[in-house]
């Protein structure tokens, strides 16, 4: 068969597409980018604001639309999430929740495969995600969370936490090193948790991949910060384990983080993040924020943005406040007006980005290692894009193409909001590969 994956939101759901993807390759089919084209699309959805929900059933109603014929599988927070009835206007063959995702190649396989074998079975199969363009590897890890913040309904969708072993995640990271991967991601809904429910933690977890794979880079999705560990904060001596953390905050004022039912004060987060940058000097700190919480006043949001101010962000991921029914903040009395939160995302917008050039500007001269993902022709030869070990987007022109390659390069100069650089060793035969 023909399987298009589609996907909307978390890394998670990244990493669940690229395992599918290579489950459906290794059962003989073959992925394709092409919707039109496929004989089964899988679209993974996201619930995670309102907004996501509209996306999710707007790219789902688009696909179908865009081949009518083929068998349309649908998971995700939203498909678990929302109504038999709703999902069934939408053209959907197949809905698997998210309890079953592991299932959901067997299930899509024994419900629509077709009587002969593809051609695709007898041959060797590609990296699924270098396939898709892509050079960094989403690992999932674990699944669900046992916390319930209050804004939260990934928790509701996703249930209680469980998480995959250390042996069967060492695996894959090996089987991902065959095939040429530099660079994986290891996610979850609470990546920190994992190991609750196998008497392990994250720490022994990423301790077993440094001692069992050769894996060069590992860096991590969104952690709850009060997960971090002393210990865990020795992994970043080891330069395999990236320089970059995003930690979630929401908030800057204990009280809103309160009623978010937040398990880490503001105190605690610069402790955390000042110990961090002990490590490793450059260490790049990224995060979330909700702006126009239930009751959030305006004493309240300059108490956020005198601790925001005082804090150094590579990068904010800033969420206006969606009410989501099934949560206990849709409970919450004295909602903020659209339009005050709406000048609150603004402003903080406004200081995101200057914190934003604050942290290119920094590593301005710096050498550094970055691994190259991708690369576009051009008349010099080749521009490609990748990250630095914080996570910081380079770009570089280059005489040939150093695409999946790592090189240390020379960072010179900023423009349009990135920075770009020159390759150090001779390309022709100095590159450096893993």
């Amino acid at each position: 068969m023909k399987i298009h994956l589609n996907t909307l939101g978390c890394r998670l759901n990244e990493a669940e597409l690229e395992q599918w993807a290579s489950d459906f390759t290794r059962a003989g089919d073959h992925v394709t980018a092409d919707a039109e084209a496929a004989d089964v699309i899988v679209m993974n959805t996201c619930a995670v604001t309102k907004e996501a929900v509209r996306k999710s059933r707007q790219r789902t109603q688009r696909l179908q639309r865009s081949n009518p014929t083929a068998k349309l599988v649908i998971s995700g927070c939203y498909s678990t999430l929302e109504s038999p009835e709703a999902l069934a206007e939408l053209g959907v063959d197949l809905v698997v929740p998210n309890t079953q995702k592991d299932d959901l190649v067997k299930v899509t396989r024994q419900l629509f495969q077709q009587p002969t074998m593809p051609e695709g079975a007898t041959q060797p199969a590609e990296a699924a995600l270098f396939r898709r363009n892509r050079h960094r590897a989403f690992i999932k890890i674990q699944d669900g969370c046992r916390y319930r913040c209050t804004f939260c309904i990934v928790t509701v969708a996703r249930g209680a936490e469980r998480s995959r072993t250390i042996d069967s995640i060492v695996e894959e990271v090996n089987n991902l090193c065959t095939n040429d991967v530099h660079e994986i991601v290891l996610t979850g809904v609470h990546v920190g948790g994992y190991g609750s429910d196998l008497d392990t933690n994250l720490y022994n977890l990423v301790r077993a991949i440094l001692q069992q794979t050769e894996i060069s880079r590992i860096r991590f999705a969104s952690v709850e910060p009060w997960d971090l560990s002393p210990e865990f904060f020795t992994l970043f001596e080891n330069p395999r384990v990236m320089p970059h953390m995003h930690l979630p905050l929401q908030s800057g004022c204990d009280s809103v983080l309160k009623r978010m039912a937040r398990r880490c004060k503001t105190g605690d987060f610069s402790e955390m993040v000042k110990t961090l940058k002990q490590v490793v000097p450059n260490f790049n700190v990224t995060t979330d924020l909700i702006v126009g919480f239930p009751g959030e006043t305006e004493e309240e949001w300059q108490i956020t943005l005198n601790y925001l101010r005082d804090e150094q962000f590579g990068h904010m991921h800033i969420f206006t406040y969606s009410e989501r029914e099934g949560t206990k903040a849709a409970t919450l009395p004295n909602k903020v007006p659209n339009t005050i939160k709406k000048a609150r995302s603004k402003e903080l917008h406004e200081l995101a980005a200057a914190q934003k050039s604050k942290a290119l500007e920094a590593a301005l001269n710096d050498c550094v290692d970055v691994l190259w993902e991708r690369g576009e022709p051009c008349e010099q030869g080749f521009i490609h894009s990748g990250y630095t070990p914080n996570y910081l987007r380079v770009s570089v022109i280059s005489k040939t193409n150093l695409s999946n390659q790592i090189t240390p390069t020379q960072l010179e100069r900023i423009e349009n909001d990135r920075l770009w650089g020159r390759i150090i060793e001779a390309e022709s035969s100095e590159i450096i590969e893993t």
